[in-house]
């Protein structure tokens, strides 16, 4: 237990802070669904569709492994129990470039698994970082979660989702538009409690 250096009293650890699923929900919440990032997400998130999964790996193969039985379960259980899943792996790729390079495997297992044009695998990291962005430039930060995370998608949801979007090309720019106006300061004030 961490005491107060100022009067050795007990700090409570907040625990949003200390759980993966609840910081990624808060993440979800507050930025993806607040912010309309995926104007998408809501609906699912609103039926209790996300699936959240925090896993131990701590090497690419046990990760690699992590995907497979999350994957399987996604082809395995109907949309209306679970439409999406959040694989969140604090403990492995946390550097943004070995993670990025992890993707190509990802989707290798998805094609392995014959779930290529059924389920997709989209990418979220604290360091997300877009080729053609500098480090901190605010566009990054519609990619950017929590932790690293894989999520798991099912293509007919997706184009569902996109067909019945009057215009899902510009949710790009909007998003880029959002976070200018936000700025850095207003992205930290999101979570700032």
């Amino acid at each position: 237990m961490t005491t107060d250096p100022a009067d050795g009293a007990p700090i409570q650890a907040d625990p949003i802070q200390s759980d993966p699923i609840a910081r990624t929900r808060q993440w979800l919440e507050r930025a993806v669904i607040g912010l309309n990032l995926c104007p998408f997400a809501k609906a699912v998130t609103v039926r209790d569709q996300v699936r959240f999964v925090v896993t131990e790996a701590t090497t690419t193969q046990d990760l690699l492994e992590a995907l497979a039985l999350e994957l399987a379960h996604l082809r395995d259980v109907p949309a209306e129990d679970t439409d999406t899943t959040l694989l969140i792996h604090p403990q492995v790729l946390n550097d943004f470039l070995d993670y990025n390079d992890f993707l190509d495997l990802a989707d290798a297992l998805v094609e392995d698994m014959g779930l290529e044009g059924v389920l997709q695998v989209a990418s979220f990291h604290p360091d997300y970082q877009f080729a053609d962005a500098g480090t901190d430039d605010i566009e990054n930060f519609t990619n950017r979660a929590p932790y690293p995370t894989l999520h798991l998608l099912r293509e007919d949801s997706v184009s569902r989702a996109v067909d019945a979007y009057p215009d899902p090309d510009v949710i790009v720019q909007r998003n880029l538009g959002t976070l200018q106006r936000l700025g850095h300061a207003g992205w930290r004030k999101l979570f700032a409690d």
